[in-house]
């Protein structure tokens, strides 16, 4: 079963891949002018350091004999 919204995006995916000719940089690049062009303030948050996962503190499931 395919959804048409999902074959729709798709099609203007490739589309807009075709445009550059599949050149990554000016995908990109083209996308960033369309982010900046659009006027929406762009929120870049930090990233957030994992926990370590500790032996002693992991879980794990008990083991079957």
């Amino acid at each position: 079963m395919t959804d048409p919204i999902v074959e729709e995006v798709r099609q203007h995916r490739m589309a807009h891949t075709l445009k550059f000719h599949r050149n990554l940089a000016a995908i990109c690049a083209d996308l960033r002018a369309i982010q900046v062009a659009s006027g929406h303030t762009v929120v870049r948050l930090p990233p957030r350091r994992l926990e370590p996962i500790h032996a002693s503190t992991e879980r794990r499931a008990p083991r079957r004999t």
